[in-house]
């Protein structure tokens, strides 16, 4: 083992590549030696939080993962479901928060494109991509820069490389001041029988390095996204990787013309700790030992050390186990497509990982330890201290209703995000069926059959409860799928967290996955793939808990897709569910009275799924005319979204604020022709759930309160629509 020119080894290196001493002495038993710097890296690198889940796998583990049209769960690239016909979908969400906070176009769209290896590499074809992104108060001096960036980001390389946006999220709080949120999730279409997998298989088989070359950007990007932010945070900017996406476009089709030739036994997409982790992922789940010649990875710099090459996570790269007698087919596929191949290693039959690079043995270590069998934590929680419900007779009612409505509408977490999607390309590919602004994007997969998308979590209801915000979270994405017809079938999370080496943020994590199991059994709504972000902190503030939910639904016709959106006047309209009075964590108790308290509204899964299945059906026998879920701001707001779209308004039966703006759960608001409404609300009755005509749409483009008076959608529409470009105007 040469150790020539390297540095020594010291306590405070061992600290800079985040190993904590008790770490170090595990790697140092388990080599029986002092470690060169490469190898020190590489373990670095595989045992940090980002790569080793070591902090989540004891909880993961508990998650529900199987289901009839579970192709393949967790622990590959991404998530695979049938839907049908030979068909399957390919989907993941991860996480790029602490570059974008840093770079914020590149590390947003590094994020995309990341994101976006992980579906094809897989042997599935990109059709649709969403992210949930979440940024300080907009009055924080970085704000408007950090929005600025990261939507330029996200539309910028999914734009080129051609996939539409079709959904996602955008929030506003103080506590995302210091480390914003950016989840990235992606969508892919495959044929159910040729989906490609990273297990490596045989011994003394030729391991290739396809796509871009490797360069000195993002080396440490894996460590960094495992650590808290200091006051030193611009100073990692040499950490944000730089994205291309035209490689990519270009890496995809000729990943695709690959597949299908049949060289490919594995194939693993270089992402977080780049040539490390896929390399160690693809022997270990093998068990199969791996050996690189460093000499051979193409580089865009000169004389980069084996350190550098192995930690790089330089973009639009791929790892892959190839078929020999299939070398010279597959080199030429990716010399046409003006990328690079090159043979750098082989499989073993030793369990071991070595890296080679000038003559002289860099790296020698067990490749199981590196990778699956990497430290497993059970780190000390306490469960969160119980709040009390807010009583309905403790929340005043608004001094003013109309200007109530206008403050909710034109606040920055209830306006249009018309500004942001507007910058996403929703239309490439030409099969967007329903694009951002409804419940759920839809995009068409034949003539009859579509899939449903969406992206949810409400994390002042995790912060509040994080066992009952993580129920709503998996609760409100179901919902969303089904207001558009979708029959959910499966989704990604991306769990982001503060330290979990906090008592209190570690109980924030556990308590929130085991509402997301709870709710994803009583659903039938498995979770297939995801990613958890952890140490979201800066100088000791945590972030609001923030479990991403991502699902997928399946339309089997398409001609059955419902919108949000009013449709003709004379329908009547139809509250499922039931009148509301939960106020606790609610936009009007925060948005009108200033306030942020109370227990939030519990989660009834039972009911959950049986108004849920109840308003599928509806759509599916063409009952209804609209649907939308009740959600952030209640009732009141969630019949004027319905209206904002059309030149139609809507007149309400008299109502208190409680029941406008109480945010209970398990609710829709229907539309329905008179001759409709009356069998809908005779089945409702047959079936126990709660349903009541509430009001009408009307040709008169106000929103009629009876008693509370009227207001036109016209100053409703602009209180909704000018906050944001407003806000990026400096206006």
């Amino acid at each position: 083992m040469s150790t020539l020119s390297e540095p020594a080894i010291t306590s405070d290196i061992v600290a800079a590549h985040g190993l904590k001493p008790d770490e170090f002495q595990r790697f140092l038993n388990l080599l029986g030696r002092t470690p060169t710097m490469t190898e020190l890296g590489i373990c670095s690198a595989m045992w940090n939080e980002h790569c080793s889940y070591k902090s989540s796998k004891k909880w993961l583990k508990t998650l529900p993962t199987t289901g009839s049209r579970v192709i393949c769960g967790p622990g590959e690239n991404a998530g695979v479901v049938d839907i049908d016909d030979g068909q399957a979908i390919v989907f993941k969400m991860e996480s790029h928060n602490h570059p974008s906070f840093i770079e914020p176009y590149q590390g947003s769209a590094t994020g995309v494109g990341g994101i976006l290896r992980d579906v094809f590499t897989m042997g599935a074809r990109p059709i649709a991509a969403l992210n949930a992104l979440r940024f300080g108060e907009p009055s924080h001096p970085k704000t408007r820069h950090l929005v600025s960036g990261v939507v330029a980001g996200v539309g910028g390389y999914g734009n080129s490389f051609g996939v539409p946006t079709l959904g996602g999220e955008v929030n506003f709080h103080k506590r995302y001041n210091g480390n914003i949120l950016v989840n990235a999730m992606a969508v892919g279409l495959a044929d159910a029988d040729k989906i490609f997998y990273s297990k490596a298989k045989g011994v003394g088989l030729p391991v290739v390095y396809l796509g871009a070359k490797t360069g000195r950007d993002g080396i440490h990007g894996a460590t960094m996204a495992s650590a808290a932010f200091e006051a030193d945070a611009d100073e990692k900017r040499p950490t944000v990787q730089v994205g291309d996406p035209f490689t990519e476009k270009c890496l995809l089709e000729a990943c695709m013309e690959l597949m299908a030739s049949g060289a490919v036994i594995a194939i693993q997409d270089m992402g977080a700790a780049g040539l490390t982790s896929s390399a160690v992922e693809m022997g270990a789940k093998g068990n199969l030992g791996i050996e690189l010649d460093l000499d051979n990875v193409p580089c865009r710099e000169e004389g980069m050390s084996a350190y550098e090459m192995m930690l790089s996570e330089s973009q639009e790269r791929m790892l892959m186990v190839l078929r020999p007698e299939k070398e010279k087919q597959a080199e030429a596929i990716f010399l046409k497509w003006g990328l690079d191949f090159a043979i750098i290693g082989k499989t073993t039959n030793t369990l071991r990982f070595v890296i080679k690079h000038q003559g002289q043995v860099k790296a020698d270590l067990p490749i199981k330890e590196m990778g699956d069998n990497a430290p497993e934590y059970d780190r000390p929680w306490t469960g969160p201290k119980q709040l009390p419900r807010l009583e309905p007779e403790d929340v005043a009612a608004p001094v003013d209703l109309q200007l109530a409505l206008l403050q909710i509408l034109g606040s920055p977490d209830m306006c249009s995000r018309r500004w942001v999607w507007q910058q996403y390309d929703t239309l490439v590919q030409s099969n967007s069926a329903q694009i951002p602004g409804g419940d759920a994007g839809v995009v068409r997969i034949t003539d009859k059959k579509a899939i449903a998308v969406t992206s949810d979590v409400t994390p002042r209801y995790v912060e509040a409860d994080p066992f009952e915000g993580g129920k709503q979270a998996v609760a409100e994405s179901w919902r969303n799928l089904t207001c558009v017809g979708a029959t959910p079938i499966a989704f990604t999370d991306n769990l982001n967290f503060g330290n979990p080496e906090r008592p209190e943020i570690m109980g924030q994590l556990v308590c929130a996955i085991k509402g997301i199991g709870k709710a994803a059994r009583a659903l039938d709504y498995p979770v297939v793939s995801g990613n958890v972000s952890l140490y979201n902190e800066t100088m000791g503030q945590g972030i609001l808990p923030t479990p991403t939910i991502g699902g997928v639904g399946l339309l089997a016709d398409l001609t059955k897709m419902m919108t949000s959106r009013f449709k003709q006047a004379g329908d009547l309209i139809i509250l499922i569910g039931g009148h509301g009075r939960e106020m606790g964590q609610s936009i009007y108790l925060r948005e009108v009275l200033g306030r942020e308290e109370g227990a939030p509204p519990p989660v009834d899964l039972a009911t959950e799924r049986k108004n849920g299945d109840f308003v599928r059906a509806l759509i599916n026998e063409r009952a209804v005319t609209a649907v939308h879920d009740i959600s952030d701001g209640g009732l009141a707001i969630a019949v004027i979204e319905m209206a904002l779209p059309t030149s139609f308004g809507a007149k309400l039966e008299a109502l208190n604020h409680i029941a406008l703006f109480a945010e209970d759960q398990a609710r829709y608001v229907l539309t329905a022709s008179p001759a409709c409404a009356m069998a809908l609300l005779a089945a409702a009755h047959k079936q126990g759930v709660e349903a009541s005509v509430i009001g009408e749409v009307t040709a008169d483009p106000r929103l009629n309160l009876g008693v509370n008076g009227h207001i036109d959608m016209a100053k409703l529409r602009s209180a909704h629509e000018d906050w944001f470009p407003d806000f990026m105007k400096g206006a």
